[in-house]
């Protein structure tokens, strides 16, 4: 899977699962948390769709604001681990 899949995969995830706004116009470095879309916690959420579909685990220590506030972290993130 390329960089672009993953993204479209990961985008279709946060808006139907996590936002649930399927149509919102989401880009690639909007702050989800900081800007109110999500909460933290929906990070969890990320860390267990990301196990279940690619089969990578993200460590709690991860699972952070810093680390995955924009869909484009959230893309290196998973790139980071994929082989």
């Amino acid at each position: 899977m390329d960089r672009n899949e993953l993204k479209a995969a990961i985008r279709t995830f946060v808006l139907k699962d996590m936002i649930r706004m399927p149509k919102y116009n989401l880009k690639d470095d909007e702050s989800m948390i900081r800007g109110g879309l999500i909460d933290s916690f929906s990070l969890a959420l990320f860390g267990v769709y990301v196990e279940e579909t690619f089969g990578i685990n993200i460590p709690d220590p991860d699972l952070t604001v810093e680390n995955l506030d924009t869909l484009d972290q959230m893309v290196d993130r998973v790139m980071r681990d994929m082989k």
